[in-house]
């Protein structure tokens, strides 16, 4: 009964200790895109933690779980991990805490999905009321909608017919290419899905708010993602262009002001686009991307340790 009570301890560990080793990295602003990566990984090996002590402690409580479990396993394999004859009465109480737990985890995420989509349905409909569609335009294909405003915007509106929403206020203060590269920005995003990563960053903090690692995750996928995209555009239309765009969309917001800003990430971003820090080396990027991808193979390796011992 000692894997079960290890990985629920591992999980436990990698949550509080995994967001204060990668808040103090300094790597992350440089490479957004391996740090979403690593974040991912962290917090997919402290859910297969939980989800592995849930299957062991299940099987460990009733003799009908542990027959599905270990159906396909050779003789002997059941009696390395000791599961016990009946688990003792914590297997049962530990399995319905953390089969309740990825309940409630799936419920928030389908309530997130569902809630994010309602809101883009609203927004599509009102975007049809002010700019309708015009003759001969295909009303599946990716747009670029102009509204009439007082404010500097630019935001894009994700699903099967994406949108790239400008108000003529942005139009204004956006000069040469700077909209192109706000459009690539948002290209950005759509292309490689930012919208699911915030989801289910959001589902798992607004699920189990006293986790330190899902709080974290949320707070820096925001950040991470923006930075991420930053760089798409950055790569194609250059730092400053990027960097004056965001400057133009936001002077009027108090961002840059000595007061706390509505949108805190914004001068970070500026800041990080005109000291043009250079890139970590390629092999230092495989490196950290092919580390993080082992984070979630330690608990695989504590579950399955004592089968692979059985049959040595």
């Amino acid at each position: 009964m000692m894997v079960p009570a290890v990985l629920l301890l591992l999980g436990a560990v990698t949550a509080v200790l995994a967001p204060r080793l990668l808040a103090r990295a300094e790597w992350p602003e440089r490479e957004p895109v391996v740090a979403l990566w690593v974040w991912q990984c962290v917090v997919g090996a402290v859910l297969l933690c939980f989800a592995l002590s849930m299957l062991l402690s299940a099987a460990a409580a009733w003799h009908a779980v542990r027959g599905r479990l270990f159906a396909a396993a050779p003789h002997g394999v059941v009696d390395a991990y000791a599961l016990g004859p009946t688990g003792g009465p914590w297997a049962a109480g530990t399995a319905l805490l953390l089969a309740g737990g990825g309940l409630w985890s799936g419920l928030r995420l389908a309530r997130e999905v569902l809630r994010a989509r309602a809101g883009r349905r609203a927004r599509g409909a009102e975007l049809l009321v002010r700019a309708p569609l015009l003759p001969g335009e295909d009303p599946g294909g990716a747009r670029l909608v102009v509204l009439e405003g007082p404010r500097p915007e630019a935001w894009w509106l994700p699903g099967a017919a994406p949108q790239l929403v400008v108000t003529t206020a942005a139009l204004g203060r956006l000069k040469g290419s700077q909209l192109d590269a706000v459009l690539a920005h948002e290209q950005g995003h759509a292309a490689a899905r930012h919208d699911w990563l915030l989801h289910c960053s959001r589902a798992l903090a607004g699920g189990f708010p006293q986790v330190p690692v899902f709080a974290a995750f949320e707070a820096e996928i925001v950040r991470l993602v923006e930075l991420a995209a930053d760089d798409v555009a950055s790569r194609r239309y250059g730092r400053l262009t990027i960097a004056l765009a965001l400057v133009g969309l936001n002077e009027d917001r108090g961002v840059f002001g000595p007061s706390p800003a509505p949108q805190p990430h914004v001068p970070e971003r500026v800041r990080r686009l005109l000291s043009a820090t250079p890139r970590m080396s390629p092999g230092r990027r495989l490196r950290l991307t092919a580390l993080a991808t082992l984070v979630p193979a330690v608990p695989l390796l504590v579950a399955f340790v004592p089968g692979l011992s059985a049959l040595t």
